[in-house]
């Protein structure tokens, strides 16, 4: 009877305890989760480097870009790149990647390969673009892999 009436009454403080929080469980102070901004999520890294394709480019250099609330990253010129990207709704194949007229450059091949991996506006981006030459990058009428 004694053991009983025992387990009952630290049954009783324990249940006591778990209501007023008092508890060393560390669940009972958890903040709920709240949305960090108000705005859909826009992270990007972009990459050049040498190479007829991403699979076997060897990565040249690297920046990030993100786009909302504000531009930022380690992108040269973040608030250029983003406007460029949201003229054409973050659809990277839209972007100008022809030369510019009157730029003169060699037909030498010497592909140089730019590529876009993360995420705009909520929706995943993965894009890839070789160019024949450094030139022909350099013509392209971008700023978005211009760094």
């Amino acid at each position: 009877m004694r053991k009983t009436t025992g387990a009952i009454g630290l049954g009783a403080a324990l249940a006591v305890s778990a209501v007023l929080g008092i508890g060393t469980s560390g669940a009972a102070h958890a903040a709920p989760a709240k949305p960090q901004s108000l705005y859909p999520p826009s992270a990007l890294v972009l990459t050049v480097g040498w190479g007829a394709d991403a699979a076997t480019t060897e990565v040249q250099r690297a920046v990030t870009l993100s786009c909302r609330p504000t531009p930022t990253g380690t992108h040269p010129a973040p608030t250029q790149a983003c406007a460029e990207l949201r003229s054409v709704g973050g659809m990277f194949g839209q972007l100008r990647t022809g030369a510019e007229s009157g730029r003169v450059c060699t037909k030498e091949w010497h592909p140089i390969t730019v590529t876009a991996e993360g995420i705009w506006d909520g929706r995943r981006v993965s894009y890839e673009h070789t160019f024949a030459n450094n030139c022909f990058k350099s013509a392209a009428p971008t700023l978005v892999f211009e760094f």
